[in-house]
């Protein structure tokens, strides 16, 4: 360890001194647009050198030179040059019709836009860090076309699901591969909660600090991705970090602080007219177990509340055992949460000169949860360098260092750890708050599930919830390095040679304590889980650029990768808790029998592959790509698979005069790749496995499971998609509108065999998917003077998924949470919702039968995940130093099941059970004649007999919505403080925001809930839901700092 120190030290040390290269004199001056706007962010090199600074805020520069010299100023692709001569000033003006958007595509590489054939967006790194999410994943909803984002709650650490195109695999991850600066990044997220309960733990791309990021380009077809091989067939987000700048060997210094203050976005509408109960008049809390009236049930179908009635309760016990007053307490829930606070505070110093430049960066979040006893904390750590090793070799790094630490992230799904299941089956009159002082409480009595915890207001199905939160915790710990460290070598200004080594690696921790006492786990529980995970990618990448002539000009490039990925965990759990307090594996409890469980796994992939472009006059493009994978997955006879890509655009302004149409710029685009894919093929799902059991003789012998299988090839994506991008009247209108179809074929699924076969599964290459879709972007510039700037930016995408077959079976379930299963079935959009619902007369009216309506136990398809289509607006205004930024970003068709509905209509709780309490329920429906026609329903009956049967018990129809949803994503108010303020002072720009996120919901067609929430992001859980942590809204300040 010491050696290695010794050897990173010695790696600074190199770049610091490399930057201390003397100067020569001193050429400055100030670069403006078109509409004599200052220029910030313009390169300006000495040619042929590595000399080189960038404009300020007032477009700016200076820059060392002699006499002679030739400065290259370049400016979102656009090169101007200009030989330095006896005056130390050289001002000019770009024009905009003359700059040329850049883009990051695969592998990194910075691509004039117009050279590609593919659609690639762009989201600056600016718009991440005002009013920012917790998740960067988050961050992307609305941003660009065709992203759908799914957030799992509002608790802090929970996951986010981002897919790109539609699902275009059955098992395998549907999520994009996410790339930071040439290091591929672990996405998973590893536990997820359910209709069992369960944690929801961050993902991995959570930990990226948005204060670190530059820019992000989305790759959503295969043609963008065809480079990235197997782990690209879902699409890439490329991050790419800020580096050091300031090559005039000057510092810069950059602060950044964020605070903001959350509440829940939307919660249920409780009814608050009736209390606690089974459907009496009168209630008397005793032991909070059924030894009174009504005290043992978590229903609230008691009697009425704020009539004047007075009942022993469960808090008669703290107020000398009188009847206390029977009334309702409608806040009762938003009372229970804390007001979530998240600091964010990062700084970063920049260093340049001749010899290359770097950037450190230190960020610290720190997020105190809505749920009371919840939190989250993060500290970054990071280093992005360049240095000249010589006229020819030159190198960077980039490394960071991620610390994430929780006490307690919040528990979900149906357990009663959950607050919001306790909130669901619960007791209106309960005032919760008044749970909180629980360590003055007496103890639950003796003969209850709860016994030997403090007192509550049920002991039969719950516990003090301040009492789980605080002693049921979920803790959690991860400690991650990535970096990467690359050589280049120019053998000419044509030919150079790249190496690279890149790391992702994390250990993490997590535990799951439950006190002893509790109403799931009465002897306690305690689980220890332990987490590593390493990939390494090495890189070889030789490249070859050169002009054919004074029209062609060739670029060639070849490489090869080795890609090999380790993960191990253990997991030990002690079922029983000897002495409460402690947790340790070794406090089992007395004849208990403990669990453990340990796995590790090894991957590889190698890969060569190779790409180039020939480009015609500046206006014609022409790029290929091929790369063949090796993955260790697969069978060794089918393991190689190669893809190829071929794309070409067109820039039709620049082929033809169009001056009369008013487009400054009009481009083509077209191409058609294949990716391969190995779905949720793990290393040793091939592998014959046996299972042990005893036999009919009681002697124990092993048994085939799992058929191996050497047939089995790599899935394949293959697509094609063509395009238009057009700017008008000086750039202030962009359109691009993008088609396109990909389908996924030899798609493996694990099919479950009949026991008669000798095993019970076999992997398969056995389905066909297809996604079709068109992406729709327009930018537009409505008003642009000295003072005053508006803007409106507007995506829409649609796709349209459908399974084409799955080898003959008729569905194959993804997951299942309380009899909705989500499958996919040959005909119907991947994820449909598959249940039991109401049985219907040819007119499709509900049948009833003793006023309830009949269940029809047969299976169907009651709706579906897929969206119809996706979008968002922004609008950006400047007038003088303020600013405002806004985005509505739109989610609309696709369906969910909702059994936070199903059980709050069963419970008594929601608003909707109100109806009939009094007068009874008939039901909107027909019942037979007894003739064998029917007629209206006109049988009384009582609201909790309704409630109970129409919702919650065997039937799910009823709680499927229509998922839509309009929501007021973001807002920021800036203002930055003039140049002439500040002139004189040690601070060179200073900003100041208001910020808002998640503000509200403008349309939702579900009642109670944020349609937007779900279980996990796990591929099984989509379009499932039961209490959620409710989405967050956040409003706070951003205050940014540069020296």
């Amino acid at each position: 360890m010491k050696t290695k120190f010794s050897g990173i030290l010695t790696l600074l040390l190199a770049f610091v001194v490399q930057l201390s290269f003397a100067q020569g004199k001193t050429i400055s001056g100030t670069i403006s647009d078109g509409d004599n706007l200052p220029l910030p962010g313009v390169n300006v090199v000495v040619k042929g050198t590595s000399n080189g600074t960038t404009t300020d805020f007032d477009g700016n520069y200076s820059i060392s030179a002699n006499t002679g010299d030739v400065l290259v100023f370049s400016f979102v692709g656009n090169n101007e040059e200009k030989t330095v001569g006896a005056n130390n000033k050289i001002s000019f003006t770009m024009l905009e019709n003359q700059l040329e958007e850049v883009v990051i595509t695969a592998l990194g590489i910075k691509k004039a836009e117009k050279a590609i054939g593919y659609s690639v967006q762009k989201v600056s790194g600016d718009g991440l860090t005002e009013a920012r999410e917790g998740n960067l994943v988050n961050a992307l909803s609305g941003k660009a076309a065709g992203i759908q984002v799914t957030n799992s709650s509002g608790s802090v650490g929970a996951s986010s699901r981002i897919v790109l195109r539609g699902n275009s695999t059955i098992t395998g991850n549907n999520q994009p591969l996410f790339v930071v600066d040439g290091v591929p990044l672990d996405n998973s997220s590893y536990s997820s909660a359910g209709s069992g309960g369960g944690r929801d733990l961050p993902n991995g791309a959570a930990d990226i600090n948005p204060d670190d990021i530059e820019s992000i380009s989305v790759l959503k077809g295969p043609n963008a991705a065809a480079l990235y091989g197997v782990r690209g067939a879902n699409g890439v987000i490329v991050i790419t970090t800020k580096s050091g700048g300031n090559k005039d060997g000057s510092f810069s210094v950059n602060i950044n602080s964020n605070a903001t203050f959350s509440n829940p976005l939307k919660l249920p509408s409780y009814q608050n007219s009736y209390g606690q109960g089974g459907d009496t008049n009168y209630f008397e809390f005793v032991d909070g177990a059924s030894g009174g009236i009504g005290d043992g049930v978590d229903e609230s179908w008691g009697p009425a509340l704020d009539v004047g009635l007075e009942f022993v309760q469960w808090n008669s016990q703290l107020n000398g055992g009188q009847a206390l007053p029977w009334v309702s307490n409608p806040d009762n829930v938003k009372d229970f949460f804390d007001t979530g606070v998240a600091l964010s505070n990062s700084i970063s110093v920049t260093k340049g000169g001749q010899g290359g430049s770097m950037r450190f960066s230190l960020g610290k979040s720190e997020q105190d949860g809505m749920v009371p006893f919840t939190e989250l904390n993060r500290l970054n750590l990071g280093f992005n360098g360049k240095m000249d090793l010589g006229k020819k070799f030159h190198g960077g790094m980039s490394m960071s260092y991620i610390n994430s630490e929780s006490d307690n992230l919040p528990t979900g799904g149906y357990n009663n750890e959950n607050p919001m299941q306790q909130f669901i089956w619960s007791a209106r009159q309960v005032n919760f708050s008044d749970l909180r002082d629980w360590r003055n409480f007496p103890l639950a009595p003796s003969n209850t599930a709860a016994a030997g915890t403090p007192l509550n207001w049920n002991h039969n199905f719950q516990n003090n919830p301040y009492w789980i939160l605080e002693n049921n915790r979920n803790t959690f710990a991860k400690n991650r390095y990535v970096g990467n460290i690359y050589f280049t070598y120019d053998f000419s200004d044509k030919f150079s040679a790249t190496a690279k080594y890149s790391r992702d690696q994390y250990a993490q921790a997590e535990s799951i304590i439950k006190a002893k006492g509790s109403n799931e786990s009465p002897d306690g529980a305690y689980t220890e889980v332990k987490r590593d995970y390493t990939e390494a990618n090495i890189e070889l990448l030789l490249s070859y650029n050169t002009d054919l002539s004074d029209d062609f000009t060739l670029s060639l490039n070849a490489g090869t990768n080795g890609m090999k990925r380790n993960y191990s965990s253990l997991i030990g759990s002690a079922p029983g808790l000897e002495l409460p307090g402690l947790y340790n594996l070794s406090n089992i409890l007395t004849g208990a029998t403990p669990t453990y469980s340990n796995y590790s796994s090894e991957r590889r992939i190698n890969s060569v592959y190779g790409f180039g472009s020939i480009g015609y006059n500046d206006y014609l493009f022409l790029e290929f790509s091929g790369r063949n994978d090796w993955a260790s997955v697969l069978p060794v006879a089918n393991n190689s698979f190669f893809y190829p890509s071929v794309s070409l655009s067109a820039i039709v302004s620049d082929m033809v005069e169009l001056d009369g149409a008013k487009i400054d710029y009009l481009k083509l685009r077209g191409g058609w790749s294949k990716v391969g894919s190995t779905g949720a093929l793990g290393p040793y799902n091939l592998n014959q496995t046996y299972g042990l059991s005893n036999n009919a003789f009681g002697n124990q012998a092993s048994t085939p499971n799992t058929r191996f299988s050497n047939t089995l090839t790599p899935e394949t994506v293959t697509g094609y998609e063509a395009g238009i991008d057009v700017r008008m009247f000086n750039s202030k209108i962009k359109f691009s509108a993008t088609y396109y179809n990909q389908l996924s074929t030899d798609l493996l699924l694990p099919i479950q065999l009949s026991a008669s076969t000798g095993v019970t599964s076999a992997w398969k290459n056995a389905g066909e998917m297809e996604n079709k879709g068109i992406e729709l972007s327009l930018g537009a510039t409505v008003i642009e003077n000295d003072n005053f700037k508006l803007g409106v930016d507007f995506n829409w995408a649609k796709n349209k998924n459908e399974v084409v077959s799955l080898g003959g079976l008729d569905s194959y379930i993804l997951g299942s949470q309380w009899g909705v299963r989500l499958e996919a079935r040959p005909g119907q959009p991947y994820g449909v919702l598959v249940g039991r619902g109401f049985e219907r007369n040819d007119s499709g009216q509900v049948i009833y039968e003793n006023g309830l309506p009949k269940i029809d136990d047969t299976y169907k398809v009651l709706g579906d995940i897929a969206p119809d289509w996706t979008g968002g607006v922004s609008l950006n205004m400047q007038y003088k130093g303020f600013t405002l930024n806004t985005l509505v970003d739109a989610k609309i068709g696709g369906d969910v099941h909702s059994m936070s509905y199903a059980w709050g209509r069963y419970a008594g709780t929601l608003e909707e059970t109100l109806e009939g309490r009094e007068t009874g329920v008939v039901g909107n429906g027909v019942m037979s004649d007894g003739s064998g026609g029917y007629v209206q329903n006109n049988v009384v009956t009582t609201a909790k007999l309704f409630n109970q049967n129409a919702f919650g018990n065997g039937v799910e129809e009823s709680a499927i919505f229509d998922a839509s949803y309009v929501k007021l994503r973001s807002v920021s108010i800036g203002y930055s403080l003039p140049q002439s303020l500040l002139k004189g002072t040690f601070i060179s720009n200073a900003k100041f925001a208001v910020v808002g996120r998640n503000l509200a919901i403008l349309h939702s067609n579900v009642p109670h809930i944020d349609p937007e929430t779900g279980f996990s992001s796990g591929n099984g859980e989509q379009g499932q839901e039961f209490g959620q942590i409710p989405s967050a809204r956040s409003i706070g300040f951003n205050v940014n700092l540069s020296f």
